[in-house]
């Protein structure tokens, strides 16, 4: 075995060695996060007979919290939040309906985007949409106008929570499982009936001004946490015949070094690179974990003003192995030559997402 590899099997052995759920820890969490939730919705409701402007931020401020419940759910698919099987299941169904996530769903695409993340030969299932500079410019029109409106930040990060929430989330693919349907059924058939519920009891506008601002704001976030993660300068993308586990790990993950008050309410998130390298590590060890593995504290590390830089990203190269924006290559786009050589090199390569 060369060296190269065995650094590679040493520095996940000594990842791994913190994934190991703690019982304390776990019911810790769930304590500080949804009782403040709870206590904020209850808040924000009351402050409504004060002002409206009142209960929103109160909204906001527990949209925050959602999202630290989201990554307990997200533990919970990764049977990581608790040591016992069926706890991780039961706590993963319910964050799942208070996030409105169906546990089944988000599990089986969630397990595909770590085994796949960065590979270019296999995306399409739970991250975002990346098209390479060659399959934009072999594109239809029609492709290439949908993959704009997808990039445009308007409408990922202020339509994207709502299309995330009510279409993606309540829908399940053609081919989906029988359990994975009925899970999707069940976690539907409880947000209706809880909603219902809240509804009968406070009336359908104090439901809405008090939860619209929470999935909303939480939506947001979470969609964001989620792209700058994977979508950074130097972010690593192979195809299959070159693509990598730990690389794809290490180098196409960031740490998205937050400040603490933040890092606390995304559950550690930011130190992304350690969860994939072991996605069973729970949460609460992550940041051990890289405080004390001496190559993970090398990784690309964003901040909050760095990451912003990643809304310019659209398109993948490649071949110089960067992301390049639209204004970059719209000269490409009216040469005939080079939209030619872009069909013929993906005649090679099947695109995955030339016509999506």
């Amino acid at each position: 075995m060369n060296t190269f590899k065995q650094k590679q099997q040493a520095l996940r052995k000594s990842v791994a060695s913190f994934a190991k759920a703690n019982t304390t820890a776990g019911v810790r969490q769930l304590i500080n996060t949804l009782v403040p939730f709870f206590l904020l919705w209850f808040l924000a409701y009351q402050s409504i007979s004060i002002s409206i402007w009142l209960a929103i931020p109160l909204a906001m401020i527990a949209g925050g919290f959602l999202v630290r419940i989201f990554i307990i759910f997200h533990d919970c698919t990764h049977g990581s939040f608790l040591p016992n099987k069926t706890a991780n299941k039961i706590i993963g169904n319910i964050t799942g309906i208070i996030t409105m996530f169906p546990f089944e769903k988000w599990k089986r695409e969630h397990t595909i985007h770590h085994a796949t993340s960065g590979n270019l030969d296999k995306r399409g299932t739970g991250d975002i949409w990346i098209m390479t500079v060659d399959e934009y410019l072999a594109a239809s029109f029609i492709g290439r106008l949908k993959y704009r409106l997808y990039r445009n930040p308007l409408v990922m990060f202020g339509l994207g929570p709502f299309l995330l929430l009510f279409v993606s989330n309540r829908m399940n693919r053609n081919d989906a499982k029988q359990k994975e349907r009925l899970n999707t059924y069940f976690t539907n058939a409880a947000i209706v009936v809880i909603a219902a519920l809240i509804i009968w009891v406070i009336g359908w506008k104090a439901f809405f001004i008090v939860q619209a601002p929470i999935m909303y704001f939480s939506g947001i976030l979470g969609i964001w946490l989620f792209y700058v993660q994977h979508q950074f300068e130097d972010s690593y993308f192979e195809y299959e015949e070159e693509w990598d586990f730990v690389k794809a790990a290490v180098e196409g993950s960031s740490y998205y070094k937050l400040p603490k008050l933040l890092q606390w309410i995304t559950g550690n998130i930011g130190f992304h690179h350690v969860h994939h390298l072991s996605p069973r590590v729970p949460n609460y060890h992550l940041e051990e974990a890289h405080d004390t593995t001496p190559p993970l504290q090398h990784v690309t590390t964003i901040t909050i003003k760095s990451s912003l830089e990643a809304i310019r990203f659209r398109l993948y190269d490649p071949k110089n192995k960067a992301f390049v924006t639209f204004k970059e290559i719209k000269p490409l786009l009216n040469n005939k030559e080079a939209v030619s050589h872009a069909k013929a090199i993906l005649q090679g390569k099947k695109p995955s997402f030339q016509d999506k």
